[in-house]
């Protein structure tokens, strides 16, 4: 299960994967809110970075500190602040992913037991979370990609 778990991280096999829906995007879209839609690649990158990173601090620091919604989730422009701020955030996006992979992998943590510092959140239930969170936000970016026409 734990191997299963962490393979479901970061695959592709129902769908495309995260590597593939921002490997290329073009800098001139990245910014680009497409009609019909709330949010810019950025933005749900960003936000899919920022909240991966909330939910593996919350499951291993017991000095976590709860973030505010939306605020604290989501970047303040549609535009990425520089030509740098992609890749920034894709590879740290990438490093947490590796994070909740290694956890969901140790056999030291028990996945069923309840996070000490939470309110009854298990270790299961946090990956499981990252899981289904960044399927969603993945598919986003799909689907802003085959809007913007640059899905292939």
């Amino acid at each position: 299960m734990r191997s299963e778990l962490a393979k479901a991280l970061d695959w592709g096999h129902a769908h495309a994967d995260f590597d593939k829906a921002v490997e290329g995007f073009p800098p001139a879209l990245r910014g680009t809110r497409v009609e019909g839609l709330p949010h810019s690649a950025w933005e749900v990158l960003e936000h899919l970075r920022l909240a991966q990173h909330d939910i593996l601090d919350f499951s291993r620091n017991p000095k976590y500190k709860e973030r505010k919604w939306p605020d604290d989730y989501w970047p303040a422009s549609p535009q990425p602040p520089d030509d740098k701020a992609w890749d920034k955030s894709v590879a740290a996006f990438r490093r947490d992913r590796r994070g909740m992979k290694k956890m969901a992998g140790d056999p030291k943590v028990n996945l069923a037991k309840r996070i000490p510092h939470g309110d009854g959140q298990t270790y299961l239930r946090e990956i499981l979370l990252v899981i289904d969170h960044n399927a969603y936000h993945v598919a986003e970016l799909v689907l802003l990609r085959r809007l913007l026409g640059i899905w292939t």
